[in-house]
């Protein structure tokens, strides 16, 4: 019944709440440990954390014979990530920045990876080869983000070893539990609706995939922690694409709906370029935030137009 998935809703975003809380301490006080800058922490622990639903999902979708969800998740994710969570979180923050210059190095390999997630799209399908080109580009990316940075400002580390493991751990369980009952939950009110397959990967399952990624920018920005809050966007984008599409490809061969390449991917495109330019001076205000949210509301609204 409607009004069951309704709570199991409410429900689901309560525990990211806690749980995006939790793990944003966590992963704060374990990087600072191991020396990572804040906008570090966001492009890699805490990114690849709150990715994992989207990880998980694409993964289930392949093994389901449904594996063009997966093109539809990282594409649909990518885009909120962008114009719903960065735009939330400078709406709700009063203006988000860092003090990381990601017009250098962050923002090129992003659209490079976004670029190279369509030419291998194109033809209708994504397969090993390409997987295991994505793969190699993620490592090199990681690499670059665990020792490019050369600026590590004095912070305090926060929670005590222990305890920060014990909350990045409980955090990022009560984040994919409450990820995954979310989108239970909206596929389920989708599934009463009756939507298409191609509409519910592209908005419903990315769409509940990304809360994650906005609690956790969300909490984070609004405790100051503002270059996690956009590192773990810029980190989360790439993840989604390399890593994601990777692994996925390595299962089987990955379908493309025709609605993705005509519709959502050339958004994406958009919406990543409107990333470059809300963040050229380092900081998104509340007015570039509020253009982003239009912008996402009006991706979702022509999805089912």
């Amino acid at each position: 019944m409607l009004w069951i998935w309704i709570i199991v809703l409410v429900l689901a975003l309560g525990v990211l709440i806690k749980g995006a809380d939790w793990f944003t301490e966590g992963a704060e006080a374990v990087g600072v440990r191991l020396g990572m800058s804040p906008f570090v922490v966001g492009v890699t622990i805490v990114s690849i954390g709150t990715s994992l639903p989207e990880l998980a999902s694409s993964i289930a979708a392949v093994l389901a014979g449904k594996s063009e969800i997966v093109l539809g998740n990282v594409v649909g994710s990518n885009i909120a990530n962008i114009l719903f969570v960065l735009g939330l979180g400078a709406l709700v923050a009063k203006g988000m920045e860092t003090k990381w210059d990601i017009a250098k190095v962050d923002l090129p390999i992003l659209f490079g990876a976004t670029f190279l997630l369509i030419l291998t799209v194109i033809d209708g399908s994504f397969g090993f080869i390409e997987a295991l080109v994505f793969l190699a580009f993620f490592a090199v990316y990681i690499h670059y983000a665990l020792t490019g940075n050369k600026d590590k400002p004095k912070i305090e580390a926060g929670l005590e070893g222990s305890t920060a493991i014990v909350a990045l751990i409980g955090g990022l369980i009560l984040v994919i539990v409450g990820a995954k009952f979310l989108i239970d939950s909206v596929v389920g009110i989708s599934t009463i609706m009756g939507i298409s397959t191609a509409i519910i990967s592209a908005s419903v399952v990315a769409f509940g995939t990304s809360v994650p990624e906005a609690v956790v920018t969300i909490v984070a920005a609004l405790k100051g922690k503002k270059d996690i809050a956009i590192g773990n966007i810029v980190g989360s984008n790439i993840f989604n694409i390399l890593f994601i599409m990777g692994v996925a490809g390595l299962f089987d061969k990955l379908a493309v709906d025709k609605m993705l390449l005509t519709y959502a991917v050339p958004m994406l495109v958009a919406a990543t370029f409107m990333f470059w330019f809300v963040t050229q001076d380092k900081k998104v205000t509340r007015w570039e935030g509020a253009t982003l949210l239009i912008l996402y509301i009006f991706f979702i609204a022509k999805l089912f137009i």
